[in-house]
């Protein structure tokens, strides 16, 4: 080590806040509500291997699995840089997660020599498909999910076919010149570290993983859980198993996801880097947060995840619904796996779905997460109406919503009674009615519909989600509607979505 414990810490900060800055610059220059008000977003920085050197605090989902695009675009291109490009990619099977997901790497250099890249992730609406927003209910391929870019330079030429491709296309090319820019910013702040030793750096997280995981009993544990369905069709309503065996053995650990379910016939697969990135927040979160996330810290850790099924999709698979609803159950599953090895250290399962909407009209398309609730711990009870686990967004305003959308929030509130009783009760969810003021395609991809996030230490599991239709507004009229589905609406008509609740912690008093 060439840097003393302050020195380190200081090269560690500087760096970190080069990738908030990126982030930064992305959401304020970002033309969709989706990344300015929501930050669907993520930004990083890797050594000149590519090795993850930090990250900003953003999507666990994006940022676990954004050294996979990276090294996708290495290999592509090998050592053939030049100062200024950008490689673009979304493709799930070459570093990313779904479509709309497009990454955007950078290299770095300064006098000639390659000092590292940048890169940013940003999640476009609409990037075309079978239905506004790119992630239709009833997919059973990925050709049918949108534009799949492999990793590729960016030129006018790619501008022009994405922005074809696309539903909203003076938004995607308002929201691809905001990455551009955050690259930018990352690139000539990054060049100030051109002298500084960033090895030292991912040695840095080596060291803080293993320590960690020297202090766990060794020995194997056993956790599983399961996704509701597989896709809008009756013959995909029923559930596929994600089962994980733990095993710790000295400073190392591997998560081995053999026995988990084939990957389906519809769009509820992830792939193998989404997996990596479950494993990767739930180790972080259940060990010690503090630990590095770089890629020193996760050379201890060894993933198995068996190709063809549903937590490593082999190609022509449809991907959509694995990045925001198999990503949350592969992390419940490690939580669950982990809670045997440090109770004192995690909680029951939070609302475990990112409850997926997505409303399309004629020239625009609007994407939301809508926040549930968090699980008790031993700490406390659960947060209501956060974002939990593999996504970290905000809720879109409905000051915002409603100026860029011909929609109107009727009702927003939390779900009283939602959370799982316990010592600690888990967070409860949101009850959100949306009425649409104009003929539209909704899709809704949505979990924890018939399982109930599970409760720990005696805690209680956490209430199920539900969607309805009210058609008119008339409630007489009101239909509950499946977890994953594409129907059209009449203008009108009132879209409700009952999240769920976290599960509770501790025995009742």
């Amino acid at each position: 080590m060439s840097l003393d414990p302050a020195a380190l810490q200081v090269l560690v900060s500087g760096l970190t806040g080069v990738a908030e800055e990126m982030g930064a610059v992305l959401r304020r220059a970002a033309f969709s509500p989706n990344i300015k008000e929501r930050a669907d977003c993520s930004a990083a920085l890797f050594g000149p291997a590519g090795e993850l050197l930090v990250q900003a605090e953003h999507i666990p989902v994006h940022l676990g699995s954004m050294p996979a695009s990276v090294r996708a675009a290495i290999d592509a291109f090998g050592g053939d840089w030049s100062p200024g490009e950008q490689i673009v990619l979304n493709d799930p099977f070459a570093g990313g997660t779904h479509l709309n997901d497009i990454t955007l790497v950078a290299p770095c250099i300064v006098d000639g020599r390659l000092v590292g890249f940048v890169a940013n992730r940003a999640h476009h609406a609409d990037v075309g498909g079978a239905a506004p927003g790119s992630i239709p209910a009833d997919a059973t391929e990925i050709h049918q999910e949108g534009l799949r870019i492999p990793p590729t330079r960016l030129d006018d030429g790619l501008r022009r076919l994405l922005a074809a491709n696309s539903r909203t296309p003076v938004e995607r090319d308002g929201d691809l010149d905001a990455q551009i820019g955050a690259n930018v910013t990352g690139v000539e702040r990054l060049a100030a570290f051109a002298d500084a030793p960033l090895d030292e750096v991912i040695a840095y997280g080596e060291r803080r993983m293993r320590a960690a995981l020297a202090e766990l009993p060794d020995g194997t544990w056993t956790f599983e859980d399961v996704v509701d369905s597989t896709g809008a069709a009756p013959d995909q309503q029923r559930p596929s198993r994600i089962v994980v065996t733990l095993t710790v053995d000295g400073d190392a650990i591997r998560f081995d996801f053999s026995g988990s379910s084939p990957q389906s016939r519809g769009n509820v697969n992830a792939v193998e880097a989404v997996t990596v990135s479950s494993v990767a927040f739930a180790l972080r979160a259940a060990l010690d947060p503090t630990i590095p996330a770089n890629g020193g810290s996760f050379r201890p850790v060894e993933v198995v995840a068996p190709p063809g099924t549903i937590v490593a999709a082999l190609p022509p698979a449809a991907v959509g619904a694995g990045n925001v609803e198999v990503s949350q159950r592969v992390a419940d599953v490690c939580l669950g796996a982990l809670a045997q090895v440090v109770p004192s250290r995690v909680g029951a399962a939070s609302q475990g779905t990112m409850n997926n909407l997505l409303v399309g009209g004629d020239g625009w398309v609007y994407y939301e997460t809508v926040a549930g609730g968090q699980g008790g711990s031993p700490h406390g009870p659960g947060m209501s109406g956060v974002h939990t686990a593999m996504t970290n967004t905000k809720n879109t305003p409905i000051e915002a919503l409603e100026r860029a959308f011909p929609l109107r929030v009727l009702r927003q509130r939390l779900r009283r009674g939602s959370g799982g009783a316990g010592s600690a009760p888990g967070g409860e969810g949101i009850e959100r009615d949306l009425q649409v003021l104009t003929d539209v395609t909704v899709s809704l991809i949505t979990e924890r519909r018939v399982s109930r996030p599970w409760g720990l230490a005696g805690g209680a599991p956490g209430a199920v989600g539900e969607n309805w239709l009210v058609p008119g507004g008339d409630e007489a009229r009101a239909e509950r509607l499946p977890d994953k589905c594409t129907v059209r609406l009449r203008a009108g008509d009132v879209l409700r979505m009952l999240t769920p609740g976290g599960g509770g912690w501790g025995a009742p008093g």
